[in-house]
């Protein structure tokens, strides 16, 4: 969505017209899930994606047509024998398209706003009327932006404000998925993330890599420069090379702030966790072997850090997948964080006792250390 909006202003600022195209809506098994976005340019090009296949072909087709009227439309597509037959896409769902053509020198304030607010990383809600029947005084197309707090904050469409429309918004505190209710679709988008990894080695650095193309701000910490750079580490926004006390003493970690504890030795895992432990980040994750684990958990209880804080820690880190390889453990850690971030939470059939109280699980999985 982010890199679709930058594209849109360089496009506009270029002198080109363009159709923006967005998945309002779906239903059933579709290859793109609401939220998805796409930029169809008058050549035939585009930017981003729908979901590929016949589908993707009709609505570029479509908007291209549109482009000469500059009329918004809704277009419907039915996942049967008519999409995808040719690609293997017959999924059997309904997707929902808003192709909304733009021209140079239009009023895009909208979008910019938008835009804006997603390079920050701050959440908002984008509220379309897909079906004017059911929201009195709008047409098909009127787009609402809210913040966090759900006060509008910009607005495409003639008409004001809907009361249905902020009647329905829910909290994006909530962590909402995209919704329809009444006529309106309802395309949340959650505050970005920052993961701070503590330690710059292989792990680290393939966690990074991943976690980046996710969505997560990717800061990193080290003692050592050589490994600690942006040449290992060429998505993290933010570097800091220093002794692990010294750069954690002060660091802001607050309630949107993943850690993850991947050093290169057990000295440097339990001064990072005594930092870590009783912050108020949303996740602590530590790498190791359930005896090294104990063992830190025990140093830690002994220094004064509580056991309600210890019980938090995600230790060993990472989904049981039967990891082997670096990328394998990566997948499992960023899977984990993926799914605590998304669904509030590790899932159940997920969830481990934690190490602090249960002392007799076996030595642990194949991503220690």
């Amino acid at each position: 969505m982010r890199k679709t909006l930058q594209a849109l202003g360089e496009a506009l600022r270029a002198g080109h017209t363009v159709a923006y195209t967005s998945l309002v809506e779906t239903r059933g098994s579709t290859p793109q899930k609401a939220g998805a976005s796409m930029l169809v340019f008058a050549d035939g090009s585009q930017t981003g994606t729908l979901g590929g296949g016949c589908v993707e072909a009709e609505v570029k087709r479509r908007a291209i047509r549109l482009l000469d009227h500059g009329r918004t439309e809704l277009l419907t597509f039915q996942l049967d024998d008519n999409y995808g037959w040719d690609d293997g896409l017959i999924c059997g769902g309904r997707m929902k398209m808003l192709v909304d053509p733009l021209r140079p020198g239009e009023d895009v304030a909208y979008f910019q706003t938008l835009n804006d607010r997603l390079a920050a990383g701050a959440a908002c809600t984008e509220a379309i009327v897909i079906d004017p029947e059911k929201v009195a005084g709008s047409k098909a197309g009127d787009r609402f932006l809210f913040d966090a707090a759900g006060e509008l904050i910009a607005a495409r469409g003639a008409g004001p404000l809907p009361e249905t429309v902020t009647a329905q918004l829910r909290p994006i505190r909530q962590r909402p998925r995209p919704y329809v209710q009444e006529g309106v679709s309802y395309l949340p988008f959650l505050a970005r993330c920052r993961l701070l990894i503590v330690g710059a080695g292989h792990v680290g650095q393939k966690v990074a890599q991943l976690a980046a193309e996710v969505d997560f701000d990717v800061w990193v910490v080290d003692d050592r420069e050589e490994f600690c750079n942006s040449t290992r580490f060429p998505v993290a926004l933010r570097l800091i090379v220093g002794p692990v006390d010294t750069a954690l003493s002060g660091l802001a970690i607050d309630s949107s702030t993943y850690c993850l504890i991947v050093t290169r030795g057990h000295n440097h895992d339990e001064e990072a966790l005594y930092h870590l432990a009783e912050t108020p980040a949303a996740y602590v994750g530590m790498i190791g072997s359930h005896r090294k684990i104990h063992l830190i958990f025990d140093d830690l209880a002994a220094e004064g850090i509580s056991r309600e804080a210890l019980s938090r820690v995600h230790a060993p880190l990472g989904f049981d997948i039967g990891s082997q390889t670096v990328p394998e453990i990566a997948v499992s850690i960023v899977a984990e964080l993926v799914a605590h971030r998304n669904l509030g939470g590790i899932p159940s059939q997920y969830r481990r006792p934690s190490l602090i109280e249960a002392r007799t699980q076996p030595e642990s999985r194949s991503s220690s250390v």
